[in-house]
């Protein structure tokens, strides 16, 4: 059973303007070519998949797709949130604009944290190359679940104990064809996606 698009932690919702369309022009390309791929989208009994971030500054704020925005035909600026603040530990966030952060923010936040140099984080869905490279490249333990502080703490643990780093690119071993890429830009993190995704 895929369990998605249900917010896992508290979520300290602001409601403000979208943010400039100029400001997620990168977010805008990466997220409607992901769509048009089937990477990013809806399921039949209309849960959302799929979600798209950037880091804005140089500290750990962040523009993220909101919650059940998978559907939508092409990413406008109020689908896109900004995170401006993550408990890990309390199992919490604060986001800002005109609508609730992803349920993926928890793990977006935590490669923000692992390194400066991350500066695009894709989360999408495919089966055959979730299936494909499960434990064949670094891989989240089966008992994990998404969207949670344990998603977060093992996605720092596989950026100290495997190759994360090197190859930007996991697993969600316990979020069945959940795979995530990251960057030093999206256009990083999606060239890394699309080399690995099976045809």
């Amino acid at each position: 059973m895929i369990d998605e698009g249900y917010l896992k932690f508290n979520c300290r919702w602001i409601e403000a303007d979208p943010p400039a369309a100029g400001m997620i022009a990168s977010l805008k390309r990466w997220r409607d070519h992901l769509h048009t791929l089937g990477l990013i989208g809806v399921y039949p009994d209309g849960v959302g998949f799929g979600n798209i971030s950037e880091r804005i500054d140089e500290g750990e704020r962040f523009l993220i797709t909101g919650t059940g925005t998978g559907g939508a035909p092409a990413l406008e600026p109020e689908h896109v949130t900004t995170v401006v603040d993550v408990d890990i530990a309390a199992n919490a966030l604060t986001c800002v604009g005109p609508a609730r952060a992803s349920s993926e923010s928890m793990t977006h936040a935590a490669f923000y944290r692992c390194s400066p140099e991350v500066r695009g984080v894709i989360h999408v869905h495919h089966l055959p190359t979730w299936s494909a490279r499960l434990g064949a490249i670094p891989t989240t333990g089966e008992a994990v679940p998404y969207g949670t502080p344990e998603m977060a703490w093992e996605i720092e643990r596989l950026w100290r104990e495997s190759d994360l780093a090197e190859r930007r690119i996991v697993v969600m071993g316990g979020h069945r064809e959940g795979i995530i890429a990251v960057g030093r830009d999206l256009d990083e993190a999606g060239e890394t996606l699309l080399r690995h995704i099976v045809g």
